[in-house]
């Protein structure tokens, strides 16, 4: 099969693609899109997105990622609804295998993102793709949780941050743990122990999310989280909780398993980049957005990633004297 030759190609296309297809088409570059299996990433799942600058009422993340789409390729950059499959990162040019056809290219940004760990328990990715008060993201959704009694499912680190964060809004929030210790940092543990909206839930599993229809302001019914079904992990009784929001705080996966071998990761799979830039340990490769950033996974730092991964790679392919 002959493979078709692109400068720059980009893998992914949510924040941080869509910036760094911008910014490499507004530079003449002329860069190949690939969508992936979720086109538009983690922001079409979902509802409104009120902390992204420039939208004071707020917007929802399916029309703020169609906008960013449009705005690429009102500047040239070509889109296609294609998944990368494989990817060889020892050949010059790279090799990349979709699952319509082969491309070549002389650079390659990866911004694949990474995915939420859910508790498999079916209801818990439906909700949060509906607005149904279940959510993986303190920072995005905790203002929409005033006043309301909360929980949040997890143990280490992240779950304690989120939760800690989310007693700013919420009037109580139920930390839910199935060991009778914490795997957070010490002094993480001492601060969320003293906090006295965070209430503790030891030795407990979310069995179930108990749901009820509500009607909105415009009349619509919608499935609504009203409790959770508490298993208790050391024997004990089943029990529920009354809430009004879940936020599961389990860990994120990014979405590197294509380039397993082939670049560097951290112990948790995510790419390692040269302090300060895009730059992967290959050259000509860069990375951009929550597949190389385990710490803030905002929309907006995925954007600006986006442009230091297009600005980076611009500046490679005019070393190597493939700019023109």
């Amino acid at each position: 099969m002959n493979a078709t030759h692109r400068k720059v190609v980009i893998i992914g296309t949510g924040p941080a693609g869509y910036t760094a297809a911008l910014y490499a088409a507004r530079a003449n570059l002329a860069p190949l899109v690939f969508e992936g299996a979720q086109p538009g990433g983690q922001l079409t799942i979902t509802t409104e997105v009120e902390n992204f600058p420039g939208f004071r009422h707020g917007v929802q993340g399916p029309e703020l990622m169609e906008e960013m789409r449009h705005q690429v390729q009102r500047f040239g950059a070509e889109i296609r609804a294609e998944t990368v499959v494989q990817a060889d990162l020892g050949a010059r040019p790279f090799r990349i295998a979709t699952d319509q056809g082969a491309y070549t290219a002389d650079a390659l940004i990866i911004a694949t993102g990474a995915s939420a760990k859910w508790m498999g328990i079916g209801k818990d990715e439906e909700l949060s793709r509906q607005g149904g008060g279940v959510s993986a993201c303190a920072t995005c959704d905790g203002f929409f949780f005033r006043g309301k009694e909360i929980a949040v499912v997890g143990g280490g680190d992240t779950a304690l941050e989120e939760a800690t964060y989310l007693t700013k809004f919420a009037s109580r929030v139920n930390l839910i743990h199935r060991r009778d210790r914490l795997r957070a940092s010490k002094a993480m543990q001492e601060r969320a122990l003293k906090n006295e909206k965070m209430v503790f839930h030891w030795n407990k599993a979310v069995e179930e999310i108990l749901t009820e229809q509500v009607q909105t302001p415009s009349g619509e019914k919608v499935e609504k989280i009203r409790a959770l079904r508490l298993r208790d992990t050391a024997g004990g009784p089943e029990t529920e909780l009354p809430v009004q929001g879940l936020f599961v705080a389990i860990g994120h996966k990014p979405n590197t398993e294509l380039f397993a071998g082939q670049l560097a990761m951290d112990e948790t799979g995510y790419l390692q980049v040269q302090p300060g830039s895009s730059r992967t340990a290959i050259p000509g490769v860069f990375a951009a957005g929550d597949v190389q950033d385990h710490v803030y996974r905002q929309a907006i730092t995925a954007a600006g990633s986006g442009c230091m991964a297009a600005i980076d790679c611009e500046r490679w392919l005019a070393e190597q004297g493939l700019a023109e």
